[in-house]
């Protein structure tokens, strides 16, 4: 009877230790997570702003987006999700190549992986400024190489034909995380089965699509998702590089909710307009999360 006395006390004492050890977590996903989302889902509801009262309009900031009041609200949608269709397949097109290239057992590989990944740790902030540089229609190196091989000058970042296509290029700069998470999928591909596929005969896309592919599918789902995710919240791209010019052809989602926040005071339609982003992104991460097993092996199964 002692014996489990003292086991109960010594669990009541490992539960407080645990709860003590979670508590900074807990406290910090309250104050910077949960109660700012709940703080921003009630001011959706009201036209608060910084320099005037505040006051509950119900889903009038939901109608009049969706109803198209807002003309910029579908533009910005629409201009975010293109950007997303063409950026999410060739940055991970892009990073398994390079992956695959960096996989081999080649001389210096591992400074060739540093200076692949190199690229996605400099602060966006300056990566746009070079190049901002680079694209300058009248004095960018870009253009100058273009001139030195007799092809005309392009517009780039000015055009609003071609602006989305050059932040979808200048978005491959910046595919170095996802690059590293290939490689590491990459070397756990059991090395018998590439043996085999040599064995019998196959080639280099025989072993790619029979047995690298299918084993990696979990490591592309999870670049797929997390590439869905972070093309929806693109922001500083548009916000130093273009402003969401021109002609607002570059007005993503996230670049449109600043403005409303920080330009036109206007937090509570802000609000409604990121909580639209939430969904979206929710609805379409279970869209993908649903389709998963036609597609995704795991080893287990």
């Amino acid at each position: 009877m002692k014996e489990k006395i003292k086991m109960t006390h010594r669990e009541k004492r490992e539960n407080v230790a645990g709860f003590l050890f979670c508590l900074p977590c807990i406290l910090g996903f309250l104050f910077f997570a949960a109660i700012p989302m709940i703080i921003s889902f009630i001011m959706s509801f009201s036209d608060y702003s910084i320099v005037k009262e505040s006051h509950f309009v119900g889903v009038d900031n939901y109608v009049r987006l969706f109803a198209g009041q807002d003309p910029y609200f579908y533009k910005s949608l629409t201009v975010t999700v293109i950007y997303v269709v063409l950026s999410v397949p060739t940055s991970i097109v892009f990073a398994f190549l390079i992956a695959s290239l960096l996989n081999k057992s080649v001389k210096g590989k591992g400074l060739f992986r540093t200076l692949f990944y190199l690229p996605s740790i400099i602060p966006i902030v300056a990566m746009g400024a070079i190049w901002m540089w680079i694209f300058n229609p009248d004095v960018g190196l870009a253009n100058t190489l273009l001139k030195a091989v007799g092809l005309p000058p392009n517009k780039w970042l000015s055009s609003e034909s071609t602006v989305i296509p050059t932040l979808v290029f200048v978005n491959l700069w910046t595919t170095g995380s996802t690059m590293v998470i290939f490689l590491a999928g990459m070397q756990d591909v059991p090395r018998q089965l590439i043996e085999a596929v040599e064995i019998d005969g196959g080639g280099v896309t025989a072993k790619l699509f029979h047995v690298i592919v299918p084993i990696m599918t979990p490591t592309i789902f999870y670049n797929v998702v997390m590439g869905f995710i972070n093309g929806f919240q693109i922001f500083t791209q548009s916000y130093v590089m273009t402003q969401g010019g021109p002609n607002n052809a570059s007005l993503f989602y996230v670049y449109y909710l600043y403005r409303e926040s920080f330009q036109f005071m206007r937090m509570g339609n802000s609000c409604a307009i990121a909580w639209i982003l939430f969904v979206i992104i929710m609805i379409l991460t279970a869209i993908l999360f649903k389709f998963q097993n036609r597609w995704v092996y795991y080893g287990g199964e």
